[in-house]
């Protein structure tokens, strides 16, 4: 912690991953962020001086500099929708007229990393080993919660501000509201479908076999279907199986929404 160790950091950010940010943000196993985020938070860097580099860096054409400095402003854009309304900390910004399910086995599977879907899971158990999680694993895992399971997206950010080291309120509470519909997003029904992000983002299983080490032997693509394995491999990962099955679960989901 503390400014002397985030300017180290920084410093190492713009002498490398930044002119590549652009291409490599959303690569899960790649870890290609800035790491930052916990620094800003607790003070020890500038938002302001970050964005002026990054526009210094982006007037000399660095792609990663623009798309670092468009982050940048999606964090203080919910700070001002935050310091607007503050009741959206833990109220619907726009109410969607949600009736949220209960289910505390499920949501005890997402909180464990225990759903049977690998990219969710390893999503979910990095953030109890490092207090920290990659930018699309968040949106992944809170996808999950609030669509695919349609619990209350506040258990889940709740759980996120318990162990995350830079849980902002206004960055965590506004962005689990931007998945869950509730907030800002122009899309509010969208599903974030999670093998379609996994192919994309994770292709050849790396990120999954680091945090869900019991998988750690499964080749390829084939890491995010488990259940697809031969059934004595299945027994001897030991993995369970999925909490739901995802076109029941978006069936669900568009009933509740209105939209079936």
């Amino acid at each position: 912690g503390g400014e002397a160790e985030g300017r180290r950091r920084l410093a190492a950010w713009r002498r490398g991953g930044l002119a590549r940010y652009a291409e490599r943000h959303d690569d899960l196993a790649g870890d290609a962020t800035s790491r930052l985020s916990p620094y800003l938070h607790f003070g020890c860097l500038s938002p302001v001086e970050l964005a002026a580099g990054a526009r210094e860096r982006a007037g000399e054409g660095c792609a990663g500099a623009e798309a670092y400095a468009r982050q940048l402003a999606w964090r203080d854009f919910h700070h001002q929708m935050l310091a607007a309304r503050p009741d959206a900390a833990r109220r619907d910004y726009r109410s969607r007229g949600d009736r949220w399910r209960e289910a505390p086995g499920e949501f005890d599977a997402w909180r464990s990393g225990r759903t049977g879907y690998p990219v969710v899971d390893a999503a979910m158990r990095q953030l109890a080993h490092e207090g920290w999680m990659h930018n699309r694993a968040r949106l992944i895992a809170a996808s999950f919660l609030a669509k695919t399971l349609y619990l209350d997206w506040r258990a889940g950010a709740r759980h996120f501000l318990e162990l995350l080291v830079d849980g902002d309120v206004a960055d965590n509470q506004l962005n689990w509201q931007w998945v869950a519909g509730t907030g800002s997003d122009t899309r509010p029904h969208r599903v974030l479908n999670p093998l379609a992000q996994a192919d994309r983002f994770d292709p050849d299983g790396a990120y999954v076999r680091r945090w869900v080490p019991e998988l750690a032997g499964v080749p390829g693509r084939a890491v995010h279907r488990p259940w697809l394995l031969p059934e004595r491999e299945r027994a001897r990962c030991g993995y369970p199986g999925p909490v739901v099955g995802l076109e029941e679960a978006l069936e669900r989901f568009k009933r509740a929404r209105g939209r079936a």
